[in-house]
């Protein structure tokens, strides 16, 4: 009786408060709440050799455009490292600054996905146009990823300074050094610690931010809030993929920038894919 009276209209406003209770009582994710994501599948962990055998296919099918991307971007590493050679620290932060900025570097690698997959063909003056699409967006991370490197390069001198015991002239000494020294191993615990730390948050915030930017009219923001949430959700699937993807770029980086010039553009178009694959 007391309720009816307080509703005044009976029923209907009955329901109303009981469904504002629900809505109240129920849990929600705060990424959805403050930010409006597509919708994210759940994959699998076979999916990522997927997504490289698809890369393959997608760069033998644009092969002259892919492979300028790849030459240019060896060069321009290559250069980075011969100038690193021989300041140890800097060559560190070089090898895996890289790798926090590859994502942005291979922008115009999705661009010739995302084209192909519509069944037209791009050159590698055509995927650079294609970067207007949501040039503000790609600014706007692209600074991201720059001051996420510089702090790295930063950091990367702090625990040189604080940690390395020994000669620093060159790449050899450090090398040598590390392997043959334990009063190093403080150093290299550290380095691996942070430095893993801050490529995992980097990783999962850019995972899939570019090829989403590129995708749609999205801002950087909810672009990187999918990200997230897509290596939250399938977690296991995204860090066996990062572990390929290190591997790869590795391996690029042991042949002195040979090999990159056809590992990164199949890492690059297979990213797009692991975007497609993620995202409804």
């Amino acid at each position: 009786m007391v309720r009816e009276v307080c509703n005044g209209r009976g029923g209907a406003s009955i329901k109303t408060t009981d469904k504002r209770r629900q809505d109240m009582d129920k849990p929600y994710d705060s990424l959805d709440h403050h930010f409006n994501l597509p919708q994210i599948r759940p994959i699998g962990t076979e999916r990522p050799m997927q997504w490289l055998r698809m890369g393959w296919n997608d760069m033998r099918e644009n092969l002259g455009a892919s492979l300028s991307y790849g030459v240019i971007l060896a060069a321009i590493g290559y250069t980075i490292l011969s100038y690193s050679a021989d300041k140890p620290y800097l060559f560190m932060a070089a090898i895996s600054g890289f790798m926090l900025i590859g994502p942005l570097a291979a922008a115009g690698l999705y661009e010739i996905s995302r084209r192909y997959e519509k069944g037209e063909k791009v050159s590698f003056i055509g995927s650079i146009r294609g970067l207007m699409h949501n040039a503000d967006g790609l600014a706007f991370f692209g600074a991201f990823l720059a001051i996420a490197l510089i702090g790295w390069e930063r950091i990367s001198a702090i625990m040189f300074a604080l940690f390395y015991r020994g000669e620093v002239s060159n790449v050899t000494n450090f090398v040598s050094g590390i392997l043959g020294s334990g009063e190093n191993l403080y150093f290299l615990a550290a380095y691996v610690v942070v430095g893993a730390a801050l490529a995992i948050v980097v990783f999962a915030l850019s995972a899939i931010s570019i090829p989403l930017l590129m995708d749609r009219d999205t801002d950087a923001f909810t672009a990187a809030m999918t990200s997230l949430r897509a290596v939250q959700m399938n977690f296991d699937t995204m860090m066996l993929w990062a572990v390929l993807v290190v591997a790869l770029i590795g391996i690029g980086f042991a042949s002195m920038m040979v090999g990159m010039v056809i590992l990164l553009p199949l890492v690059g178009h297979a990213t797009w894919h692991a975007y497609r694959d993620l995202i409804r």
